[in-house]
Parts: structure tokens; C-alpha cells; sequence
């Protein structure tokens, strides 16, 4: 199995075009699931930019091939610099390490390696074939990028993103029940970027019967995240999922609109004559559903991100049971003193068993602070 090439055998400057690369993977997310989203720069002999591309699309050309396509001639001799290891097996398109070897390239700087078996082995091949291979520059940045894909992957099952809105003392609602709207229009804008991201929104019950939710992805005019970065594959609606044990779910909930697809979870022994999509799960304990066993039945229907909403209990679940990869809190400048909690009951009985976190990013959006963050375990 290829290893990360040690600290200090990749020249100065390669970072510039790595990060590039990086950027150019970024604009893949949302259209190529259930692939992972890669970016490519090559240069040529002489350092120069010669072309770059990125996976636009699942079963659309991968990222070398588009750069090395618009490199040319220029590749022969050059360096590419890819942020996933190039694959080395045919699926719907060729080996991406044998167009590296009839482009003619003369090195290849990997940020990450491929963790699946089927397609890994790029690195190999072309150092068997006689191309240096750097690997494991930039890989944190570049993994964080691909994180969804390189959960779904290591894990078999989804990565999780909880997001949840909340006044500075940490209320999702007002003691009435009210929470329209606590965040600016730009966070919520924002949510919905996320949304069209995702593979998956999941909601609980509690939401749905509160709220009556939509769980779409519904786009800002004034915004474009909402377009594919290639014109003949639009974005795909999220599945709609909710967890509802005792399908409660009301047959007119907006829920299941035909705006886009929806799976209700309910417990093996739930009876009911709902007319929906329905997913028999086990239940984990009187009051809630097997959520391992979930993001398995999400896995094999090839869900590889989840964005979940909520509410506080259901998110308090998902942490108790450490399925929780990312948190994005969006915070208002606001205060209540009463009301409900962002967060439910998540398996904290002392300090000590606290769930720690690790800022990724800080941003304001409109008048709120949008904070992205992940499990503090991560860093051991």
C-alpha cells in the first residue's frame, strides 16, 4: 500500500497549484455523488500553467482527464497534481492513471490517497511505469474538502453534518413554541446551499409535526449554488427522511409533496396505513430507532452525505451514539432566557463527557455567525 512520501520531499511551490487544485475539486460538490469530488492542475515542463479541471458530474469525465485534455502537448514532461490518488481501475470511464501515463507526464503530486480497494493502486502504476509520485501534500485541507465521500468510504455509511440555528444562549425556539425566524434571511439562504449539497435531509417527527417543513433545497434568485457546474446534469433534490418511530407522520404533511423524494423511518412493529415510502428500521430503545442501522439502509441506497435538521432530540441521538462528523451552528445576535434548547439530551452525565469540538471555520452570514466545526477526536 502506497504511504504518504516524507516531510519535505515535495519542492516549494507545489502547494500554489495543490491548493488550486483544491479549490477546483470544491466545485463538484453536490452533482457527483456518489463520487468523490477531485481536483486536478497540471503544469508544464517548464512550471507553467498548462491546464486544469475538476469531476463535474458522476459518470462525466474525472478530473485528470479534463485537465489533461486541456493541457495537450503541454503535459508531456510536466507535473499534475491531483487531490485524490488517480484511480486505477475502468468503471464508467478509464483508469485515470493510464491517461496520466499516454498524456506523458513526468510527475504526479497526490494530496490523499484512495482508501477504496476497487479503484486505489494509480500511485503504483505509474511508479512502476517510471513517474515520481509525491503524495500527502496539503492532504488535511484536501481531505476536509472530500470528507463526505471519504466517510461514506472508511465507514460505510454516511457523513453526518447537524446544523441547527440558535439565539447566543443556545434557543432553537421561544417558550411559545415560536422560532420564525431567529436567523437572517442570508443564513437561511446559506441552509439552503447546504441542503442542495446533500444527498439526504433528515428531520424527526418532532419537526415535522412543529413545523410542517418542506426539507427542500429551495433556491435564492439572487444566488446561482443551485447550478450545476455541468449544464446537462442539474443538481438532484435531496431525499427527504424522516425519523418517526411511531409513524406519526400526517398524510398531508408538506413533507411528502412530490417537490422531491421522501423516506419515512418507523420502528419494525409500527403500525400504520401511511401512504408514503417507508423504512423499517429495529428500534435502539423504547422511544428510538436503530440510527446505525439507518445510515447503513442510507449507505446501500448510496447516500453518501446526510444534512440533518433535527430537532434537538433527534440530534442529541445522533451524538450519544457518535454519528455526528461535522456541526455548522448558525448563531444570531439575540438572546431569550427560555425556550427550547438547540440540543437534547446527548449522553453528557459529567464534564468529562463532554463532546468536544474543533473550529474548522468562522464566517458572518447577513447579521449572524455561521461556525463550522467537528468532533475533537478527529485531531488524535
Amino acid at each position: 500500500m502506497d504511504e504518504p512520501s516524507p516531510a519535505g520531499a515535495v519542492p516549494d511551490g507545489d502547494a500554489l497549484h495543490m491548493a488550486r487544485a483544491i479549490r477546483l475539486a470544491a466545485l463538484g460538490r453536490g452533482t457527483t455523488s456518489p463520487n468523490p469530488v477531485v481536483g486536478c492542475v497540471v503544469v508544464d515542463a517548464a512550471g507553467a500553467h498548462a491546464g486544469e479541471g475538476f469531476h463535474a458530474y458522476a459518470g462525466g469525465p474525472h478530473a485528470e482527464v479534463v485537465a489533461l485534455s486541456e493541457a495537450g502537448e503541454r503535459a508531456r514532461g510536466g507535473t499534475a497534481y491531483v487531490t485524490l490518488e488517480p484511480c486505477d481501475h475502468t468503471g464508467r470511464t478509464g483508469p485515470c492513471s493510464q491517461a496520466l501515463l499516454e498524456a506523458g507526464v513526468a510527475r504526479v503530486v497526490v494530496a490523499v490517497l484512495d482508501p477504496n480497494p476497487e479503484a486505489a493502486g494509480g500511485m503504483s502504476r505509474l511508479r512502476a511505469h517510471g513517474v515520481r509520485v509525491d503524495s500527502g501534500l496539503m492532504a488535511e485541507e484536501a481531505e476536509r474538502g472530500n470528507a463526505e465521500w471519504l466517510t461514506f468510504v472508511r465507514l460505510g455509511r454516511p457523513h453526518v453534518t447537524w446544523k441547527f440555528a440558535a439565539t447566543l444562549d443556545g434557543r432553537s425556539a421561544a417558550q411559545d413554541g415560536t422560532s420564525q425566524w431567529i436567523t437572517s434571511p442570508e443564513a437561511r439562504a446559506d441552509v439552503h446551499r447546504l441542503r442542495a449539497e446533500s444527498d439526504a435531509v433528515v428531520a424527526g417527527i418532532g419537526t415535522v409535526l412543529a413545523d410542517d417543513p418542506r426539507l427542500t433545497a429551495r433556491p435564492d434568485p439572487r444566488q446561482s449554488f443551485h447550478q450545476s457546474p455541468h449544464p446537462a446534469t442539474p443538481r438532484r433534490a435531496p431525499l427527504r427522511v424522516v425519523v418517526d418511530s411511531e409513524a406519526r407522520t400526517p398524510p398531508g404533511a408538506r413533507v411528502l409533496s412530490s417537490e422531491a423524494p421522501t423516506l419515512i423511518a418507523i420502528a419494525d412493529d409500527a403500525k400504520t396505513d401511511l401512504q408514503a415510502p417507508l423504512l423499517r428500521l429495529p428500534r435502539a430503545h423504547p422511544d428510538g430507532l436503530d440510527l446505525h442501522a439507518l445510515l447503513t439502509e442510507l449507505a446501500r441506497r448510496q447516500i453518501v452525505s446526510v444534512f440533518l435538521e433535527g430537532g434537538p432530540a433527534l440530534a442529541g441521538s445522533f451524538l450519544r451514539e457518535g454519528l455526528v462528523d461535522r456541526v455548522v451552528a448558525y448563531l444570531a445576535p439575540a438572546l431569550l432566557g427560555s425556550g427550547a434548547a438547540a440540543l437534547g439530551p446527548a449522553g453528557v452525565r459529567t464534564i468529562t463527557d463532554t463532546h468536544r469540538l474543533v473550529f474548522e471555520d468562522v464566517t458572518p452570514i447577513g447579521t449572524d455567525l455561521r461556525i463550522t466545526a467537528r468532533p475533537a477526536s478527529e485531531e488524535s
